[in-house]
C-alpha cells in the first residue's frame, strides 16, 4: 500500500481552500467556514511535519555519533539498492558460536594411574615365572642390550609372547599342563612338553637329545679345524646329566670328536637349521641331526645360536665336498637312471652304484626344495638367480655353470653303520626367496617321491604340526617374535609346498611308499 507525503497532503488541503475563497464561487457562510477550517488544519498538518523532520535529523546526529552496523537483508520491504544507508561501510556478522575451548580432564578422559601399577606388577610376575629368557649376566635384560629399546616396548612384547604361549597350551589338557609345568618351572628346561608324551613324530631320543642340547652343562669346548673351511666348535656336556645318550666310543686321538655328547656350535644366521630339525621330523623323512637353539652366555654378543647334535658316526671323507661319496652332477643323474637298490635288487657292477637307496634321492630333494637348500645338489646356484650376499655369488661359482656335468655335489653322508640312508647336514634354508625364483634344479632327475611327506602336504596338517613342534623350543619360538614370525615362515613353507604339488602333478610323477 502507497501512503501520501506530509507535503503533498497540505498541498491537497490548501487547493480546495483557495478555489473556495476565490471570487468564482458564490461567497456565502458556509464555504468561508469550510474554507477556514481547510485552512487550520493544513497549518496543523504543515506543523506537525516539521516537527517530525526535527526529529529526524536529531536522530541522524546521533547515528553519526555513535553508528550503528545493520546486518544485510534487513532494510524495509520496498527500499531500493540506493535508497540504503549505510552509516558504517565495515559490515560486521556476529555469530552465537563461541571459541571452542580444550575440556578441562575430567575423571574417567585420563589413563589412572592403577593400571600402569598393575601392569609393571603383572610384568614382574611373568619375568619372576620366566627367567630364561630375560635374564643375563649383570643386571641388565638380554633383549635391553641386543635392540636397545625402552622397557615399554620390550614389556609389550613380552605379554604377547606370553599370550601366545597360552593359545598353544590350551590344545593340552588342564590337569596335566598345571603339573607339567610347575615341573617345568622347577627344573628351568628350556624344552616345553605340557603333556605326557611327546609329538609322535618326535622319538624318545629326539627328546633327550634336545634336552641334553638345550639343558645341559658344558664341561669343555674342542675346535674341530676343516680344510677350507672355520672350524668346528664342540660343545662337551657334562659326564653323567644324561644318561639316556651314550657317551662316544672313539678316541680324541684318533679323530675329532666327545667322549661324552657333544654339541655343534653354529652362528646366529644359521637358525634356520631348528627349522629344518623339525619339518624333517614332521615330513617322516628322519634324516637330520636334531637340533635346538641355546644361548651361549661365554660369547661376546649372547645371541641365540644354533647347537646341532655331533654324531661322531658320520664318515666325513677328507675332501673339498667333505661327503663319503665322492659324486659329480653327471654320476647322480646316472644313479637315478639305474634306481640303484631298489626292492633289493641288486645293482649291476657297470651301474657304479653307491651304498646310498635311491629313495634317499627323492627325499634329499624334496626337503631341499621346500627349504631351498642349495649347498648340496647346486653349489654353484646355477637353478636360480642368487643374492649378493649368497656364497656361490661371493666366490664367484655362478660363473662356472656353463659345464654343469663336472660339479660336484657336497655334504653327501651316511653313518659308517648305516651305509643305505643319507644324513642331512648344514640344512640352512632361505624363507626370503621368492616364488619365481625358486630352484628347481635340485628335483631335477627325480620322478618318485615319498607317500608320507605328500599326504602331510596335501591334508593341511603342515601348519598346525610345525606350531605344535617349535613350540618345544622355547628359545627358538621367541627369537623368531613368538607364534606371529613362526608363521610368517610356515607360510613361506606352504606356498613353496603348492608349487611343489603342482610341479609333480603336471609332470605326473609317481608317490610311492618308501619305508624300505
Amino acid at each position: 500500500m502507497t501512503y501520501l507525503k506530509p507535503g503533498k497532503l497540505c498541498f491537497l488541503l490548501v487547493v480546495p481552500c483557495v478555489w473556495m475563497a476565490s471570487r468564482r464561487r458564490p461567497k456565502g457562510k458556509r464555504n468561508l467556514a469550510i474554507a477556514a477550517a481547510c485552512l487550520i488544519y493544513a497549518l496543523v498538518v504543515m506543523q506537525g511535519t516539521v516537527l517530525i523532520q526535527g526529529r529526524l535529523f536529531d536522530y541522524v546526529a546521533r547515528r553519526e555519533v555513535a553508528p550503528v552496523n545493520r546486518l544485510p537483508n534487513s532494510f524495509p520491504a520496498g527500499e531500493s539498492e540506493q535508497e540504503r544507508v549505510t552509516f558504517n561501510p565495515n559490515v560486521v556478522y556476529i555469530t552465537m558460536r563461541s571459541k571452542r575451548i580444550k575440556p578441562a580432564n575430567i575423571r574417567g578422559t585420563v589413563r589412572p594411574k592403577l593400571r600402569k601399577k598393575w601392569t609393571a606388577k603383572r610384568a614382574q610376575t611373568v619375568r619372576e615365572s620366566d627367567p630364561g629368557p630375560f635374564k643375563s649376566q649383570g643386571s641388565q635384560s638380554i633383549d635391553q642390550r641386543l635392540s636397545g629399546t625402552e622397557d615399554a616396548t620390550r614389556l609389550h612384547a613380552t605379554l604377547a609372547r606370553a599370550e601366545v604361549e597360552r593359545r598353544v597350551e590350551s590344545s593340552h589338557r588342564a590337569g596335566e599342563r598345571k603339573s607339567t609345568q610347575a615341573q617345568n618351572q622347577n627344573t628351568g628346561s628350556n624344552i616345553r612338553i605340557y603333556s605326557d608324551s611327546a609329538p609322535s613324530w618326535l622319538s624318545r631320543q629326539d627328546i633327550n637329545a634336545m634336552r641334553f642340547l638345550a639343558d645341559s652343562s658344558i664341561a669343555q669346548i674342542h675346535k674341530v679345524p676343516q680344510t677350507g673351511r672355520r672350524p668346528l666348535y664342540l660343545l662337551e656336556g657334562v659326564a653323567g646329566e644324561q644318561q639316556s645318550l651314550k657317551p662316544s666310543s672313539r678316541d680324541l686321538s684318533k679323530a675329532p670328536g666327545c667322549r661324552q655328547p657333544c654339541g655343534v656350535l653354529k652362528r646366529p644366521v644359521d637358525v634356520s637349521e631348528v627349522f629344518a630339525f623339525h619339518l624333517d621330523r614332521i615330513l617322516g623323512l628322519n634324516r637330520s641331526l636334531p637340533a635346538v637353539v641355546r644361548r651361549v652366555h661365554f660369547i661376546r654378543d649372547s645371541l641365540p645360536r644354533p647347537v646341532i647334535l655331533w654324531d661322531d658316526s658320520l664318515q666325513m671323507a677328507d675332501n673339498d665336498t667333505q661327503s663319503t661319496v665322492k659324486l659329480d652332477w653327471m654320476s647322480y643323474q646316472q644313479l637315478l637312471k639305474w634306481k640303484c637298490w631298489v626292492h633289493g635288487k641288486v645293482p649291476k657292477p657297470d651301474w657304479r652304484c653307491t651304498d646310498i637307496h635311491h629313495y634317499e634321492w627323492s627325499k634329499l630333494a624334496l626337503f631341499d626344495f621346500l627349504l631351498q637348500v642349495y649347498n648340496r645338489l647346486d653349489r654353484n646356484c646355477c637353478g636360480f638367480r642368487p643374492r649378493k650376499e649368497d656364497t656361490c655369488a661371493q666366490n664367484g661359482l655362478k660363473m662356472k655353470c656353463d659345464h654343469q656335468d663336472n660339479i660336484s655335489l657336497f655334504h653327501i653322508l651316511y653313518r659308517d653303520r648305516d651305509p643305505r640312508h643319507l644324513v642331512f647336514i648344514d640344512n640352512k634354508g632361505f624363507f626370503d626367496r621368492n616364488e619365481d625364483n625358486l630352484n628347481f634344479k635340485v628335483l631335477q632327475g627325480i620322478t618318485e617321491f615319498p607317500e608320507s611327506a605328500i599326504s602331510i602336504l596335501k591334508n593341511g596338517l603342515l601348519r598346525e604340526r610345525l606350531l605344535q613342534s617349535l613350540f618345544l623350543d622355547k628359545l627358538y619360538w621367541e627369537s623368531q617374535g613368538g607364534r606371529r614370525g613362526i608363521e610368517k615362515l610356515i607360510d613361506v613353507i606352504e606356498r613353496r609346498a603348492t608349487i611343489f604339488l603342482t610341479y609333480i602333478n603336471a609332470h605326473g610323477f609317481k608317490v610311492l611308499p618308501m619305508n624300505e
